[in-house]
């Protein structure tokens, strides 16, 4: 597979995630561009949100810097039209940066489709949305997968779908933030062997050299960090990013590690942070889930869920059933892979708005069912 030409395994490159931390200002969206490539950033990435693509409005409530408010209205807060992302890839190209953003359904897939994206991100979430999965495949382009809150076996099913394509993939913990000695990034060399992709790190700890230099030295070459002006700004990431000072702190160390022969990075990294915070933040290399991100499986996944109430005898249409992040407060739902089964299906009792569709709703019994290729 051919990767994209910026892809150097030579050079680590760097992803400075805004994010949707522009909150719709196209001034701070261009200084947090501009400030990303002073602090040696070599790809800007954006997120773009439409609410109803990632979460039913009844998720639930959050904590934000700004105070207690509902996640759904926080991301409608922040959509934006086709016009803000391609003002968004003119500044980073601009600025001499790469252009990346993140689609979370159908509607911003296509968006960053017609705006000219040259490639594409899957976030974590994302990884087992399969009708997404498949039209991004549909265009042919060089995609970059996070494995967060993922499986060996989730991982597989998601490469499955774009074969052929070229690949990256980034290992990742979704905890916000993330304890580095979770980050077990022995698992590197391992995942790149099995699937012949470029790996990396999607980095959401707040130490800004740790996992990033640690990665480097053993097998990444492609980093994510969140980026922000202030950890102080309102955005929904802030207080995990990086401000453009810790984020050149991390950039110089990285160029000073590949300064040195690939053969010396494993003594170096050691010398620098010592054997023993190195050996726990490399971990066993084996795939696992990390303990500080177990309770999110199957709720920050995708899942089938109600759009609205429905009653008993109620005949599943299309429209009816929306593949969604569970969250924190509604029930999971089968995996996106059923949406072909359940379509047409009768409710054997009612599904509450929001709710994630599980068997029991439409079955006496337990299904005698194989999960479908996605």
């Amino acid at each position: 597979m051919n990767q994209p030409s910026f892809l150097n395994p030579q050079k680590m490159f760097v992803i400075a995630e805004i994010g949707t931390g522009h909150l719709g200002q196209r001034s701070k969206a261009r200084e947090l561009i501009h400030a990303a490539a002073e602090a040696g950033a070599d790809c800007a990435k954006f997120q773009v949100v439409f609410a109803d693509e990632i979460i039913h409005p009844l998720t639930g409530e959050l904590d934000l810097p700004g105070g207690r408010m509902r996640l759904y209205d926080k991301f409608k807060e922040v959509e934006q039209d086709a016009e803000f992302y391609r003002f968004c890839k003119q500044e980073t190209e601009a600025a001499g940066l790469v252009f990346l953003a993140s689609p979370f359904g159908f509607r911003s897939a296509r968006l960053l489709e017609d705006i000219g994206s040259a490639w594409f991100k899957v976030a974590s979430p994302e990884l087992n949305h399969f009708p997404l999965l498949q039209l991004l495949r549909s265009f042919g382009k060089p995609v970059v997968l996070s494995s967060g809150v993922s499986r060996l076996e989730d991982i597989e099913r998601a490469v499955e779908a774009f074969e052929g394509l070229p690949l990256s993939l980034l290992h990742c913990i979704t905890a916000y933030p993330a304890p580095p000695e979770e980050y077990n990034l022995r698992v590197l060399q391992p995942l790149a062997a099995l699937f012949g992709c470029p790996v990396g790190v999607s980095d959401h700890s707040l130490d800004p050299e740790l996992v990033p230099v640690i990665g480097r030295a053993f097998g990444a070459v492609l980093l994510e960090k969140h980026f922000c002006l202030s950890r102080q700004d309102p955005g929904l990431d802030d207080p995990i990013a990086l401000d453009p000072g810790l984020f050149r702190q991390m950039t110089r160390a990285l160029r000073q590690l590949e300064a040195s022969p690939p053969g010396e990075w494993d003594a170096l990294v050691r010398d620098r942070y010592g054997t023993e915070r190195v050996e726990a933040i490399l971990g066993t290399g084996r795939k696992l889930l990390a303990p500080s991100e177990r309770r999110n499986y199957e709720r920050t996944n995708r899942s089938l869920h109600a759009v609205k109430a429905m009653a008993t005898g109620h005949r599943i249409a299309e429209g009816d059933l929306a593949i969604l992040r569970t969250e924190k407060v509604l029930r999971p739902g089968l995996s996106p892979s059923f949406l072909p089964i359940v379509q047409g299906r009768i409710l054997q009792r009612a599904v509450a708005a929001g709710e994630g569709l599980v068997w029991d709703d439409l079955l006496s019994s337990g299904p005698q069912v194989s999960s479908p290729k996605g």
